[in-house]
């Protein structure tokens, strides 16, 4: 079992017996002071995606089985493997009982700086940075994000709002992220859910990089602000990043060094703007 291919089946226990579904209708008691009730529950599947570039397995991250054209696109730009989508010149899925295998076919010089990238550990869907070996490879290249006219304040929680309208994978399961993209209006023109937060982001990129239109706006999380995040939007080129949570230390650096206005908070009325105030009409 010389492949390195063969070894990570081998060590996944994966085959080609078809995939996993994106949800799984699980039995279950639900316990309320009346007593306890059987049911049936839907919980969000959550499996291992490898990606391989040029027949060469580079990491496994756990994600939801949707979209994974998408996320392997975004993960490749956002993790820089890549200079650009047109690196990447074919995309190719492979299911297996228990886990996936997305092959990716890259350029020469993708292929040179994958190669030069270790993950040698599986990357949990809540980790955008597990298997990073070095600092350089945690904090990557900055994106400066263009200037442009100020977005209304309004807009970005009107934003918000609409997303969460717009999360049918977490209806059903209540443990999925969102990643929008919205425009100047608030209007949300694309989404992408996965358990892991950081994936739903890839797949947010991946997809605009595949070829949908993106009209000028700015980027919406259901979750908290890490500086991965904000490098994953600046990679979309987003003036504005809103999320529902709070942000970390380390991505209001990053975001104020990228001219990124960086919003926490984002509910119940309110949101607070950490960076680039300017980029919503409030002033330096």
């Amino acid at each position: 079992m010389s492949d390195p291919l063969d070894q990570m089946r081998h060590r996944l226990g994966l085959r080609r017996l078809g995939y996993a579904d994106v949800v799984l209708e699980q039995p279950a008691v639900r316990w309320t002071p009346a007593g306890a009730e059987p049911r049936e529950e839907t919980v969000a599947e959550e499996i291992p995606v490898a990606l391989v570039y040029n027949g060469v397995p580079h990491v496994v991250m756990m994600a939801t089985p949707r979209d994974l054209e998408d996320f392997a696109v975004g993960f490749t730009l956002t993790e820089e493997l890549a200079a650009s989508a047109a690196d990447i010149t074919a995309v190719e899925v492979q299911r297996y009982g228990l886990g996936i295998e997305v092959h990716l076919t890259v350029s020469a010089a993708s292929e040179t700086t994958v190669a030069t990238r270790h993950r040698p550990l599986t990357g949990r869907t809540g980790c955008g940075i597990c298997g990073a070996s070095t600092v350089e490879e945690v904090l990557k290249t900055l994106h400066p994000v263009p200037a442009g006219a100020p977005f209304d304040p309004a807009v970005v929680y009107r934003a918000v709002e609409a997303l969460a309208t717009r999360q049918p994978l977490n209806d059903r399961v209540g443990a999925a992220h969102a990643a929008g993209w919205a425009t100047r209006d608030g209007e949300i023109v694309l989404v992408r859910e996965d358990i892991g937060r950081h994936n739903a982001l890839d797949k947010l990129v991946g997809a605009f990089a595949r070829g949908g239109e993106r009209p000028e706006g700015f980027v919406v999380v259901t979750s908290r602000a890490s500086f991965e995040m904000v490098q994953k939007a600046s990679v979309l080129g987003a003036p504005v990043l809103a999320a529902i949570s709070g942000p970390t230390g380390l991505a209001v650096r990053v975001a104020e060094q990228a001219g990124m206005a960086l919003v926490g908070f984002t509910r119940n009325g309110r949101a607070t703007v950490y960076t680039h105030p300017e980029r919503l009409g409030l002033g330096g």
